[in-house]
């Protein structure tokens, strides 16, 4: 679960206060689709702490909560043939 600021200062807060309270703690930036301005970009906080502890922090310091689990594995493959079907000519 990751908790995504604008503000460095709050994702570095709240960086510091899960850290402190002894959960595994990652900074990052996020990129959204459609986002040119390198300096505009979100900071995640990814962590193993509890929702609940993530949540009241992300209400604390105004961000939101991008649960990485509601995202769908992708697909296998698809087992496509080796060569093209022909259908205009008759069978050798």
């Amino acid at each position: 679960m990751r908790g995504i600021f604008f503000s460095e200062d709050d994702a570095r807060t709240v960086e510091g206060l899960l850290a402190a309270d002894g959960y595994d703690v990652a900074l990052s930036r996020v990129r959204y689709a459609g986002e040119d301005d390198d300096e505009d970009h979100p900071w995640a906080v990814s962590t193993d702490a509890p929702g609940l502890v993530l949540e009241v922090l992300v209400d604390r310091y105004e961000g939101w909560l991008d649960d990485d689990d509601d995202q769908k594995p992708s697909p296998a493959p698809l087992d496509l043939p080796a060569a093209p079907k022909r259908h205009h000519q008759p069978p050798a």
